[in-house]
């Protein structure tokens, strides 16, 4: 089995594939109006309409009511990253702070309210933890 991507259900498919465009530097295929993906090297962030989980069962994903999962991207430079997005984003969780596990981190929402979280490994545990 392989894991290829996380899919996010929003009621609008261009803002938040504008967004995270934005946010990763990736151009989105948009194959249909009402679904976009960022294809990345690790996985794929696939972004779908509300109206596309009819296609799947009515109401299986809810927009804008995740608490629980985080999206997490790997950059070179969080504290970068943070000066690059700040002001751009709905609402900044967490400033770069460096995690007991190695990781020096950035928490913020994107517009539906998902939490998003960039990340850079410190230490060497960290780094070998990503080392495939």
């Amino acid at each position: 089995m392989q894991f290829v991507s996380v899919r996010v259900i929003t009621d609008d498919v261009a803002r938040l594939a504008e967004f995270y465009e934005r946010v990763t530097g990736v151009e989105a295929r948009r194959p249909a109006e009402q679904f976009a993906e960022l294809v990345g090297p690790s996985c794929t962030l696939a972004i779908g309409s509300a109206e596309t989980m009819a296609l799947f069962s009515a109401g299986a994903a809810v927009p804008e009511s995740n608490r629980t999962a985080i999206l997490e991207f790997l950059v070179d430079d969080v504290d970068r990253e943070y000066e690059r997005l700040a002001g751009s984003v709905p609402e900044i969780v967490q400033e770069p702070t460096t995690m007991p596990w190695g990781n020096r981190s950035l928490l913020f929402r994107d517009p539906d309210g998902n939490l998003v979280n960039l990340f850079t490994p410190m230490t060497e545990a960290a780094r070998e933890r990503l080392a495939r």
